[in-house]
């Protein structure tokens, strides 16, 4: 059994592995470097076993997407700790050694992120995780570092170590018992705030989430869907619904999901406006996709509420970041 696995999910990517892999074998000494294609149609398979043979390579039928290539993937990696790595980030010296100090020194941690910076912009947070993600009280996600558009620049601001309510799945170790414990990946969320949502549910195992700042990368982002693409829009916004629905009790959901979805029709507006027409109509397939799987979301609630019926709510950060964003101007979460 290998200790830490690094597993890189790859769609279509030869170049990005052929930029981003060598920094990977390069600083990763003692873990296993995995590559799990989900059914490329590029020169992937090609590259990998040409030009990096001594990486492992677990070969896809299809494309499962995010949670479902990962899931079926880590089925065959047998290791303590898994590293979900994107194939767009470039690690860096000793990267991976705070982050198994912190899991090996507290039992009940079961997953953290590093800081994750900017590819392009090496002085500043990265969208996807930038120095650790939050939630709102009506379930919308944020960062230390970024709060919607706004990005921050990395003054050390953020190098310290602490609970955040979930870690970014663009770099997120986890323990391999607590990844399997819950079955990975909800399937039906195929990518985007999937790690939320296995972070919530490890919130209610009474599980730790961590944030460590002695730990760097630089992270491209938007890989493989862009941050303006209508199907990027698509999953975020639908995924956002059947995570609160998945996740609240009957209580909160009678009046955070209405105020979920006016806020929603809100932003739909917003697109629009910008002349996005293809953001505008994704949001309202989101909402129909959200109704038309309403059944199996309801049945995954009414499991995970029976098993694990409570859970902490100190790193929940109370109020609406979209009132604090757009009405007081709060760019920041210090």
């Amino acid at each position: 059994m290998s200790r830490t696995a690094v597993v890189i999910l790859n769609y279509n990517g030869e170049k990005l592995l052929q930029q981003f892999l060598p920094s990977v074998l390069q600083h990763s000494t003692g873990a296993e470097i995995i590559v799990a294609d989900n059914a490329s149609s590029d020169q992937s398979i090609p590259v990998l076993k040409q030009y990096f043979p001594q990486v492992r390579l677990i070969q896809l039928d299809d494309n499962y997407g995010f949670c479902g290539g990962y899931n079926r993937a880590l089925k065959q990696v047998q290791a303590d700790y898994y590293v979900l790595l994107n194939s767009d980030i470039e690690v860096t010296a000793n990267w991976l050694t705070p982050l198994i100090q912190l899991l090996d020194g507290n039992g009940n941690i079961a997953a953290v992120q590093p800081k994750i910076l900017s590819f392009h912009h090496k002085e500043r947070f990265e969208h996807a995780g930038a120095g650790g993600g939050y939630i709102d009280s009506l379930g919308y996600p944020f960062c230390r570092g970024r709060i919607f558009d706004h990005i921050e620049e990395d003054t050390g601001q953020y190098n310290d170590e602490l609970p955040v309510f979930w870690a970014s799945g663009a770099c997120l170790m986890i323990r391999s018992e607590a990844y399997h414990t819950f079955g990975g990946f909800d399937e039906d969320f195929f990518a985007h705030m999937e790690e939320i949502d296995l972070c919530w549910k490890l919130h209610r195992a009474n599980q730790a989430i961590f944030y460590c700042g002695k730990s760097t990368i630089f992270h491209v982002g938007a890989g493989t869907l862009g941050y303006g693409n209508p199907r990027k829009v698509f999953l975020n916004f639908r995924n956002g619904l059947a995570l609160i629905y998945k996740h609240y009790t009957n209580r909160e959901i009678v009046y955070k999901l209405p105020m979920r979805l006016c806020l929603d029709w809100v932003a739909s507006l917003t697109f629009l406006l910008k002349g996005q027409t293809g953001s505008f109509k994704a949001v309202f397939r989101a909402h129909a996709a959200f109704v038309k799987h309403l059944g199996s979301s309801r049945a995954k609630r009414i499991d995970i509420q029976r098993r694990y019926p409570i859970y902490p709510r100190d790193t929940i950060k109370r109020g609406l970041i979209v009132f604090d964003y757009y009405i007081r101007g709060k760019k920041k979460l210090l």
